[in-house]
């Protein structure tokens, strides 16, 4: 297992390295980065004066709005330097553009490479891509370079299809599947259809992607659990976005993703941009150190999570960060209850009357926020409508509007045209 040496110092090496990379990234930006030059400007920033990571406390942030409005303006090269264009989901609005050089697909890969590292991935391994490789999803080439980069094996099945899933597994014996959770749910459901015995199968591991799979103190949660009661598999926890050209993944102590200090300095700030301390939740805000083509300065992704800065048994002297709590901009207010939906989802995936879901959220007459959950049920009946109404009112002492939908219309929803992801949230608040 290779650990980069920077990542097993202490924490005044660490920010004695990061502070050298600020300073050099401050001064790309300052020539060519025409956002960040008008933006340095119009902030009166003294850009020489931007020494350590604690100093960064002295900008402002840059928000997605900024990058979706002016996307091209971030763009620190020639357009002849580009290598490969990708793009974010659009979860949160319009897609914004990432372009990369040959250089920013060089650190892509070196970021796969230690993070399957960091969850026990070998040369040894056969790893099964259970995702789109196309639609300018960086990941997808990103995992696949990566596990190259490894000296593993790989396969490149792509999204759904559990039965062409199973039978690559048996044919090519993969020993580590690179999936969204909810969907190796499905494959476990069509091994116990067709009499597969998943625990005699070569899959040992699974790269976990998109989705939570723990709580936020690192237990398993309802999709977690639902996976590994079946299926005696070890499940390595991941999260990223396509702005970071990051990742964080977990190592085999399961107690967190782990940051990578050499591409990213990264904070957990408050309503007021302050910082966080452990424990408590944040927004994830990132620089990004190495970029050539479009790096970012102070860049609130949106996300919640926490952090806990000890060090790791595994040796690891970094940071380590909490499952997803939530979206900044996706967070429900529903007659006086705070909610992400994150914990709908968990709510709903542990309900056994229902098979699949969708939460949508929109604006009453008044303005407020009001929940319908899309449910595809085990069975359309009083008794198990009664059900369902009575584990949401005890779970979150309300109960949403609930519309019973058949199972083609439920994937329709889930996957839009274009998805490159399943949609289990649909915002339509005004």
């Amino acid at each position: 297992m290779y650990i980069p040496d920077i990542e097993l110092q202490n924490h005044a090496a660490i920010r004695q390295f990061q502070n050298k990379e600020l300073q050099h990234l401050v001064g790309y930006l300052r020539q060519f980065s025409p956002f960040y030059r008008e933006w340095f400007a119009a902030n009166n920033i003294d850009t020489d004066a931007i020494r350590s990571v604690d100093d960064l406390q002295q900008l402002p942030t840059v928000s997605k709005e900024d990058l979706q409005q002016r996307n091209w303006d971030f763009l620190c090269v020639d357009k002849s330097k580009i290598a490969e264009y990708t793009s974010t989901s659009g979860t949160l609005g319009r897609p914004v553009i990432i372009p990369l050089t040959d250089k920013d697909l060089d650190r892509l890969s070196y970021n796969e490479f230690i993070s399957f590292s960091c969850a026990g991935g070998t040369d040894e391994d056969i790893y099964q891509l259970m995702l789109t490789l196309d639609r300018q999803f960086m990941a997808g080439m990103a995992y696949y370079n990566g596990i190259r980069k490894l000296g593993a094996g790989v396969l490149r099945v792509g999204p759904g299809v559990p039965s062409l899933q199973w039978e690559n597994i048996r044919r090519i014996q993969p020993t580590v599947i690179v999936a969204v959770p909810s969907f190796i749910l499905k494959l476990i459901a069509f091994a116990e259809e067709h009499g597969i015995d998943i625990n005699e199968s070569t899959v040992k591991k699974a790269v976990c992607i998109g989705e939570n799979i723990r709580n936020t103190d690192f237990s398993y949660n309802v999709l977690g659990k639902k996976i590994t009661d079946k299926w005696n598999i070890d499940l390595f926890s991941t999260y990223a976005s396509t702005e970071m050209q990051t990742a964080f993944t977990e190592c085999r102590q399961g107690r967190g993703g782990h940051h990578h200090p050499e591409l990213l300095i990264v904070e957990l700030l408050d309503d007021q941009d302050s910082p966080v301390p452990p424990g408590a939740p944040g927004e994830v805000t990132i620089t990004t150190l190495g970029v050539e083509a479009m790096p970012l300065l102070r860049y609130k992704t949106g996300d919640i999570c926490q952090y806990d800065e000890t060090p790791c048994s595994c040796g690891r002297q970094t940071l380590r960060l909490s499952p997803v709590i939530g979206r900044r901009k996706q967070m429900i207010k529903y007659k006086g209850t705070t909610l992400y939906p994150p914990a709908l989802y968990d709510l709903l995936s542990d309900m056994e009357d229902v098979r699949e879901f969708v939460v949508e959220v929109f604006s009453n007459e008044i303005g407020t926020d009001e929940i319908l959950l899309h449910l595809h049920p085990r069975e359309e009946s009083e008794d198990g409508d009664r059900r369902i109404k009575s584990y949401l009112q005890a779970k979150l002492r309300v109960i949403p509007q609930v519309r019973y939908c058949a199972m083609p219309e439920i994937l329709k929803m889930q996957f839009p045209e274009g998805s490159r992801k399943p949609v289990k949230f649909i915002d339509n608040r005004k």
